[in-house]
């Protein structure tokens, strides 16, 4: 298997207006495609887009719907990427496709964000730095302590290799 890492990646939309994410019947596996604008000379725009379909299964699929991802949320994700075949249902012919296998998925910082936004959105959030919370329970959740609000950030494991002075 070759293993998939990609960032700042897209949900993309639903084929024919159908649901960008398709759930199973039992709701233990869900189907999506990501998207990633690139940069291509010979395309017009010097841009066209790479679409990847994405199976996930599991505790992965339950991961993905407490964060509730949608159309056009931005995400990072680390996946294998596998062959599914099928036999098509016109021809007969046993048709293949490349699809990634999900391992882990987050969502990406910035999201896709134009840079005035995200100041703009930063000076909204940002807090006075002399004042602390009255008391625990007023102090927000950080991730670990947050399993009622569930943020969609968990790191991929491992430290950074910058903090090793």
């Amino acid at each position: 298997m070759l293993k998939v890492f990609a960032t700042q990646v897209v949900v993309s939309k639903g084929y024919d207006n159908t649901p960008a994410l398709r759930f199973s019947e039992n709701g233990d596996s869900v189907r999506f495609r990501i998207g990633k604008k690139v940069y291509d000379p010979h395309a017009e725009n010097d841009s066209r887009w790479i679409n990847l379909p994405v199976k996930a299964f599991n505790g992965v699929c339950e991961r993905i719907k407490k964060m509730q991802l949608k159309e056009g949320s931005f995400v990072n994700l680390i996946g294998r990427l596998d062959e599914d075949s099928w036999e098509d249902k016109d021809t007969k012919e046993t048709r293949k496709m490349m699809v990634i296998i999900l391992d882990d998925i987050e969502y990406a910082s910035g999201g896709g964000k134009s840079k005035e936004n995200q100041a703009a959105a930063g000076q909204q959030n940002a807090a006075p730095q002399n004042t602390a919370p009255q008391n625990a329970a007023s102090a927000p959740a950080t991730g670990a302590e947050a399993s009622g609000n569930f943020t969609g950030y968990e790191a991929f494991g491992g430290g950074s290799f910058f903090d090793e002075n």
